[in-house]
């Protein structure tokens, strides 16, 4: 999600994280809340469920580990949480709110898109390929492989 930031915008974005501390046990976010922040992890670890319709009980999904990102599909789609997120032990995130995240992040992300979706029009023998393919195309190309070219 990061990697379409330049060194200025990571700065920025660095500097607008808030260091969050949780105990273990204690829910960072909640399934069906209104989210307006995303985390880092920097230590511990967290556990991942959600409660499906029709069921009674939550299903565990996936442990999130240092290093690892959560929370940010509330800031993408402007969504309820998805699910719930527990400290399993003591944890150090860092909090990034809505505001920077769609200044800085998403700006980022979509020029980044751009750049290679141009770039896809441009190769003839993708010409018959539609926008809504060469968008996804352009998603899933790295920055270090088209700057290779």
């Amino acid at each position: 999600m990061f990697k379409a930031l330049n060194h200025e915008e990571m700065v920025i974005v660095i500097g607008a994280m808030t260091e969050r501390c949780f105990k273990s046990g204690e829910v960072v976010i909640k399934q069906g809340e209104a989210g307006a922040v995303l985390y880092v992890v920097e230590e511990g670890q967290l556990a991942c469920h959600k409660l499906f319709d029709g069921s009674s009980e939550p299903k565990f999904l996936k442990n999130f580990e240092p290093g690892d990102l959560f929370g940010e599909l509330a800031l993408l789609y402007n969504a309820p949480r998805a699910a719930t997120v527990t400290a399993k032990s003591d944890v150090v995130l860092w909090e990034l709110d809505r505001d920077t995240f769609n200044h800085i992040v998403k700006d980022a992300a979509q020029r980044k898109r751009e750049k290679y979706e141009d770039f896809l029009s441009s190769v003839k023998i993708l010409h018959s390929v539609d926008s809504y393919e060469r968008a996804k195309m352009a998603d899933t190309i790295k920055e270090q492989d088209f700057n290779k070219g």
